[in-house]
C-alpha cells in the first residue's frame, strides 16, 4: 500500500496555550497583564507569545513603549484565537471541569443598574455553574470592550454603531422630564418656554441617556441650560431630589423605591413622547458560545 503524504494531517505548530496567552495579551496589553490572568510567570507568558510569533512567521504586536498593540497581523488573528480558546473552554466544562469561566456582560448605566440585576440574579438561580460577571459603564465604553473582545455581550442605551460590531434591538423605553416633588413645575403641564429656564441635571458625554437628550431637548426648548454632568443615573436622581435642576431619565430609573425615588416627580409636558430601543451588541466576528446564546434568550434577546 502506497500511503501519500500530502493527504495526512501537518504536524501543528501552534498550542492553544500560545493562543491564550496572545488572546490575554491582547486583552491586557502586556504579557505582564497576561501572566497575571492565566496565573504564570510573566517570562512563560513572553515564552509563549515569542513562540506563537515564531510559528505563524509574523509579529503580532507593535510594541509601543511598555505596551503591546495589535498590529494588522495580530488584529486578523484575534477572534479566531478567541473562538478556538472558548470552544475549549466549553470542551472543559462539557466534561466537568470544577470552574467554569464567567460570562462577561458589559452594560450602560440605565441597564446595568435597573434591568439587568433582576435577570442576572435569576440566571444565577437557575444556572449555578455559569457565572455572570457584570461591568457597567457609558454606552461609548461598552461599545469599545465589546469591540476589544474584552466583553463577550454589551447591552446599550443609545444609537451606536461601530464597524466591527451587530446591535440588535432589544426592549422599548422613555425618557421623561424628572424634578424634585416639590418643585414648582411640579403638579403642572411644564411648557417648553418654562423648561427651558430652568437648569438641567444630565448626564456625562458618551453616554446614551446624554446623546438622546440631547436630542431631545435641543429640538424642542429654545436653550438648555446645563447646571451638572454627572456620571451616574443615581447621583442625578440625588441632585435633582435636593433641587438641583431638572433631570431627564429613563421611565425604568424611576422604578427603584429608595428614598430619592420617593421624592421626585416626573413631569408632565407638552414636549413630545421621546421613546428609544435598548439594545444588544455583539462583535460580528465572534463565534456565540452556548451560555452566551442562552443568556441572551433568557433575557429576552435571543
Amino acid at each position: 500500500m502506497v500511503i501519500d503524504e500530502t493527504d495526512q494531517p501537518a504536524a501543528l505548530r501552534l498550542t492553544l496555550h500560545q493562543l491564550a496567552v496572545f488572546v490575554a495579551t491582547a486583552r491586557g496589553g502586556s504579557t505582564r497583564a497576561a501572566a497575571e490572568r492565566m496565573a504564570r510567570s510573566q517570562s512563560a507568558a513572553s515564552s509563549a507569545l515569542a513562540d506563537l510569533e515564531a510559528a505563524l512567521g509574523a509579529a503580532l504586536f507593535d510594541r509601543v513603549g511598555r505596551r503591546l498593540v495589535l498590529n494588522e497581523n495580530g488584529r486578523a488573528l484575534l477572534p479566531r484565537a478567541q473562538a478556538l480558546v472558548e470552544q475549549a473552554g466549553e470542551l472543559q466544562r462539557l466534561f466537568g471541569a470544577a470552574h467554569a469561566a464567567p460570562l462577561r456582560v458589559a452594560a450602560s448605566f440605565t441597564i446595568g443598574e435597573y434591568l439587568l440585576p433582576a435577570l442576572v440574579a435569576r440566571w444565577a438561580e437557575e444556572h449555578p455553574a455559569s457565572p455572570v460577571r457584570l461591568r457597567i459603564a457609558n454606552t461609548g465604553d461598552v461599545i469599545a470592550a465589546v469591540a476589544a473582545f474584552a466583553v463577550d455581550v454589551g447591552f446599550i442605551e443609545g444609537p451606536m454603531t461601530h464597524p466591527d460590531l451587530v446591535v440588535h434591538p432589544w426592549l422599548h423605553d422613555e425618557l421623561v422630564v424628572v424634578a424634585a416633588a416639590g418643585h414648582a413645575l411640579a403638579g403642572h403641564v411644564a411648557t417648553p418656554r418654562q423648561l427651558a429656564a430652568q437648569t438641567w441635571v444630565l448626564r456625562e458625554p458618551g453616554s446614551g441617556t446624554r446623546q438622546v437628550t440631547d436630542a431631545w431637548l435641543t429640538q424642542h426648548l429654545p436653550q438648555v441650560t446645563v447646571g451638572y454632568e454627572l456620571g451616574s443615573t443615581e447621583a442625578i436622581k440625588r441632585v435633582v431630589a435636593e433641587g438641583g435642576g431638572l433631570a431627564c431619565l429613563s421611565r425604568h430609573a424611576l422604578d427603584g423605591a429608595g428614598p430619592d425615588d420617593r421624592r421626585l416627580v416626573a413631569l408632565r409636558t407638552r414636549l413630545p413622547v421621546a421613546r428609544r430601543r435598548l439594545a444588544t451588541v455583539l462583535h460580528r466576528d465572534k463565534r456565540l458560545g452556548e451560555v452566551t446564546r442562552a443568556f441572551l434568550q433568557h433575557c429576552g434577546a435571543a
